[in-house]
């Protein structure tokens, strides 16, 4: 059985930058995927997301904030976003309860903040993105494919535009 996990670890140093990774990763975005993003309050969850928008076409990024007083965003784009925040939810039966399954195998892409919180939740197949504040304004970003599609969206993200750290 062939297994998917694999990382790809970045370095970003400015909010600009990490906005740049998730702009890239909406500009390969397809249907269906599922988005993981974990890490603390201030390392930069909402602006990847904005990132993400951008690269998908939605015609003004500064809309996107986090969603939590409202659990769940939309925004209109080349395909529909999906922005999801779990941090007030006091247990993971909560999320069930938002009908994230209908978003999951829909048209769009979901972006999910605070996962972990709810990842027996979330298809088996996402990619899984931890944020780590290293510094006040330097972050690492890894980021895993759990599955097929995710490992191939992965394989199409471009590489050459940002700096690639080794684990370990």
């Amino acid at each position: 059985m062939a297994t998917f996990a694999t990382d790809l670890i970045l370095h970003s140093n400015s909010p600009e930058l990490t906005q740049a990774i998730g702009r890239a990763l909406g500009h390969v975005a397809e249907p269906g995927l599922v988005v993981a993003l974990i890490g603390p309050l201030g390392a930069g969850k909402t602006q990847f997301v904005r990132g993400v928008a951008e690269g998908l076409d939605v015609p003004d990024s500064r809309i996107v904030s986090s969603p939590t007083f409202v659990l769940i965003q939309e925004y209109e784009g080349r395909l529909p976003i999906f922005h999801f925040d779990t941090y007030r939810l006091t247990d993971a039966d909560q999320f069930l309860k938002l009908g994230p399954e209908e978003y999951f195998e829909g048209s769009g892409v979901c972006l999910v903040e605070w996962a972990d919180r709810v990842l027996e939740h979330l298809p088996p197949d996402n990619l899984n993105i931890q944020f780590v504040i290293e510094s006040t304004s330097s972050r690492v970003i890894t980021i895993r494919a759990t599955g097929p599609r995710s490992f191939r969206l992965l394989e199409r993200f471009d590489r050459g535009q940002f700096e690639i750290r080794s684990p370990g």
